[in-house]
């Protein structure tokens, strides 16, 4: 048997998900742990079926890529617009907020400067993919939870990719021309995008809309190729097919592709949950261990409380405040970019690494539980609380 074979990894990884999602249905528990759960038992630090993850992340990373472009096709720009304005302050601040108490947390833990400011860095955003795989599609596309959840992490994940840069060191000394650069990238992907929709796709789709195998692969199409622009303007993928989706949010048959589409972000996003666990090594100090997960843990109420004196001070009322924070109480899949990124080049420890992507997975499962149990979603183990 061939295990670095392409087809048994997936095929281990999806029956695996499988099995373990069904018994976690069964005990009522969100089928998304399962997954994490499956990458930890037979990727490299479980019974190692699946020696190495690289290809599979990479493969994964398309998940994460469809669902921005999902929500992208599900929001009208002059409305994004509006929101902006008004999370920005919030977002900035909260985010600050998280900074600060993470820095602090790794100081007294033993944490160097520069690496205390490199936690704090990587734990101040919640998850995009968490935060908006649990929201039911019609409150993502028709409620102001979802606009408002949107906007919050399309900001955090641009202030992402300003840290990644700087810890990268490009342009690290010249903060402003380094965010004026960046925002002058996004507009040109921006207007490119609009104008390519208004002259080419817009006429396409309406010639060929009866051809269903066209309007999926052409509009898939529009989606990776703007993806791929961003990333060579320095940009992510995310947010170039973030762009791609909203430039075409316009088109009558915006949410018919959407729904096309669907199945295959599912499968994944399988991926890119089993590439999280797989890439989980506990063999750290013992007091190390205990500290990361004791923070995942202690981040998911403290991001909570934060976010809801957030919102509740931006006049939102009560009970969509602590709905909001409770979708929002978890650390970011960015985190484990950052950490990725801060070894990389030798500004961080393994060790310290660990560190942050042991207390990013528990803030994970805790969050997830959370909003399970408590809010509407679509993996809901109670039929009062499952939406689609």
């Amino acid at each position: 048997m061939n295990l670095d074979s392409i087809v048994f990894e997936l095929s281990a990884i999806v029956v695996g998900a499988a099995v373990l999602g069904t018994m976690f249905l069964y005990a009522k528990q969100p089928i998304i742990i399962a997954y994490i759960v499956i990458g930890l038992v037979i990727g490299p630090s479980g019974f190692g079926l699946i020696r190495r993850t690289d290809h599979i992340e990479q493969i994964a990373h398309f998940g994460v890529i469809l669902l921005l472009f999902l929500i992208g096709l599900n929001l009208q720009p002059g409305k994004l617009l509006r929101l902006f304005k008004k999370t920005a302050l919030l977002t900035l601040s909260t985010s600050l907020a998280f900074a600060l108490t993470s820095c602090l947390f790794a100081l007294l833990l033993g944490f160097d400067q520069h690496s205390a400011v490199l936690f704090g860095a990587a734990m101040m955003f919640s998850s995009t993919v968490i935060g908006l795989k649990l929201v039911p599609t019609t409150t993502l596309h028709h409620k102001r939870t979802g606009e408002i959840m949107t906007s919050i992490l399309l900001l955090q994940d641009i202030l992402a990719v300003l840290v990644i840069l700087f810890i990268t060191g490009e342009k690290s000394d010249h903060v402003l021309a380094t965010f004026t650069i960046l925002t002058g990238k996004l507009i040109l992907l921006c207007a490119l995008s609009f104008a390519g929709v208004r002259f080419m796709m817009t006429p396409l789709l309406q010639k060929f809309d009866g051809v269903q195998e066209y309007t999926f692969l052409a509009t898939l199409a529009w989606c990776l190729l703007w993806a791929e622009v961003a990333h060579t303007l320095g940009l992510s993928y995310e947010m170039g097919a973030f762009v791609a989706g909203l430039s075409i949010a316009s088109c009558r048959i915006a949410l018919v592709i959407a729904e096309h589409l669907k199945p295959l972000r599912e499968f994944f996003l399988i991926l890119f949950f089993f590439a999280i666990g797989a890439k989980l090594n506990l063999n750290i100090e013992l007091k190390m261990l205990l500290a990361a997960i004791l923070f995942g843990a202690v981040l998911v109420p403290l991001k909570f409380w934060v976010f809801r004196l957030a919102f509740g001070l931006s006049g939102e009322p009560s009970r969509l405040s602590s709905e909001l924070a409770a979708r929002l109480a978890q650390s970011s899949e960015f985190s484990l970019l950052v950490a990725f990124s801060a070894v990389s080049i030798g500004v961080l420890s393994d060790d310290n690494a660990m560190v942050i992507q042991v207390s990013t997975i528990v803030s994970f499962i805790i969050s997830t539980y959370w909003v399970v149990l408590k809010h509407p979603t679509t993996i809901s183990a109670s039929s009062k609380l499952r939406q689609n």
